[in-house]
């Protein structure tokens, strides 16, 4: 089967190299422009480029998939199916209806739950205890199109949205393959979405801005989801913070006000207490709270607050 790949981000790696390790025919990959990175902003190509480079795949990276170039290049390529894994932007019509075995999307959440941009990320913020891969024929909307097939996972107290993202994107890339067999032996069934359905808008920086009066259980779901980005965080003495582990502890305290400060900052919050167990101050590097505390005299009763 002739097949074009689109994906951006390292979500995506795992389906593009299953693909590749199959006997179908990957005519292309699409993916989104490099982007500048770092204080140099140099050009940097996104993981999905990375890995058909190396592979010597031919590569579209179009500004706008509404561009009469691409699409007649896309044409031209006259593939029997697409397949969509993280790429970033919603398709239109006229590449949706380009495929004659349609367009087949990869999606991290068990849907109609979390349909969007980051869905790992907020079934973590949710409290959510399991989560899973849905592969749908792609339509109009967003991640509204019927379901073919789904493979749950637990979400582990450990986990944050790097962990489960890696767990999820190697289930994605199996659960792929099988549906595309399953396509071609005629054996799977497009399926409507049925139940409740929620958004997973995307994640901007802002939203990691921690709000005390929220319960210590709630705080560390937000923390572990918010990790590695945006990164939950907060601010003391006008000092920006950023809290990348923490753990909740039984107690009553003031939302935000440091109630021990020796060996582990324990927090008063809205319910419980939170203690922060790995932070970094901004410009510096990841470290424990012990050893964020060495050389600071924190005093017992301050309070972590706005810049």
């Amino acid at each position: 089967m002739r097949i074009v790949f689109f994906g951006t981000p390292l979500f995506a790696v795992p389906s593009l190299t299953a693909l590749l390790q199959t006997q179908e025919e990957i005519i292309a990959v699409v993916t989104r422009p490099d982007k500048q990175k770092g204080r140099g902003r140099v050009l940097s190509p996104p993981p999905v480029k990375e890995l058909a480079l190396r592979k010597g795949t031919r590569i579209l990276q179009p500004k706008r998939l509404d561009d009469p170039l691409f699409l007649d290049e896309l044409s031209s390529l006259k593939p029997d199916m697409i397949i969509v894994v993280a790429y970033g932007k919603i398709l239109p019509p006229k590449v949706l209806g380009l495929p004659p075995h349609g367009c087949i999307n990869v999606h991290a959440s068990l849907l109609p739950k979390y349909r969007g941009a980051a869905p790992i990320q907020w079934a973590i913020i949710h409290g959510e205890k399991e989560t899973g891969i849905t592969t749908m024929m792609m339509d109009e909307g967003l991640d509204t199109g019927d379901i073919l097939l789904q493979e749950e996972t637990v979400i582990y107290d450990g986990d944050n949205s790097e962990t489960l993202g890696k767990r999820l994107a190697d289930i994605g890339g199996s659960l792929l393959i099988r549906t595309i067999e399953r396509i071609k032996e005629g054996s799977v069934r497009p399926v409507p979405q049925t139940g409740t359905s929620n958004y997973a808008p995307p994640l901007k920086k802002e939203d990691g801005r921690i709000d005390w009066s929220n319960a210590a259980i709630v705080l560390c779901n937000f923390v572990r989801g918010m990790y590695p980005w945006p990164c939950a965080y907060c601010y003391l003495n006008q000092e920006r913070i950023k809290i990348t582990k923490a753990r909740a502890v039984e107690g009553h305290g003031l939302a935000g006000r440091i109630e021990k400060s020796d060996e582990e900052l324990l927090i008063g919050t809205g319910e419980g207490f939170i203690s922060l167990t790995e932070l970094q101050p901004e410009g510096k590097r990841l470290m424990t709270a012990k050893d964020f505390l060495m050389g600071r005299r924190l005093k017992k009763g301050i309070f972590f607050d706005g810049p």
